[in-house]
């Protein structure tokens, strides 16, 4: 004999009936968590965490989220940009190490980390800003040789005339 195929022609129930009539069904599975690295558990996929290394990326990634007015005002891309300039700082610290040791370093991937590293911070925001470090009521005039040497020559065509 062949299963009939199901119809709904005079089928009728109400939710209830319908919520207790359902097969046992097994319970829904929970949303899958996020990932341990997501959810700030870990700090990379793979790696040691306890690294001289790890510790200093840890550092300077929370300065500069620290830096943008903390963790809930950046965007997850921030957030990642973050990471991106400190692992490069953290690359450029260990090659300017061993420059301080006397050894040898491809200064070509020194700089371009460097250019890197500038761009990066120039997009989250970096500003070069001047400090000013003249004392409190201190008027100073900046020094320009070719200041200098302009003011020397009015001074000798008004002596000429």
């Amino acid at each position: 004999m062949e299963p009939q195929p199901r119809s709904n022609e005079g089928a009728h129930m109400s939710v209830t009936e319908a919520v207790t009539s359902a097969p046992d069904r097994r319970p829904s599975r929970a949303k899958r968590p996020r990932s341990a690295v997501t959810s700030g558990r870990r700090a990379f996929i793979e790696g040691d965490p306890n690294s001289a290394w790890a510790r200093r990326f840890h550092d300077l990634v929370l300065g500069h989220v620290s830096d943008l007015g903390g963790r809930s005002n950046l965007s997850e891309a921030q957030f990642a940009l973050c990471k991106r300039a400190a692992g490069l700082e953290c690359e450029l610290e260990q090659m300017e190490g061993r420059l301080s040791l006397g050894e040898e370093v491809d200064l070509d991937r020194y700089g371009r980390a460097a250019s890197h590293l500038r761009r990066i911070l120039e997009v989250l925001g970096l500003e070069r800003k001047a400090r000013d470090v003249t004392p409190d009521g201190v008027e100073i005039e900046a020094f320009s040789p070719m200041r200098a040497r302009w003011a020397e020559d009015a001074a000798a065509a008004k002596e000429a005339e």
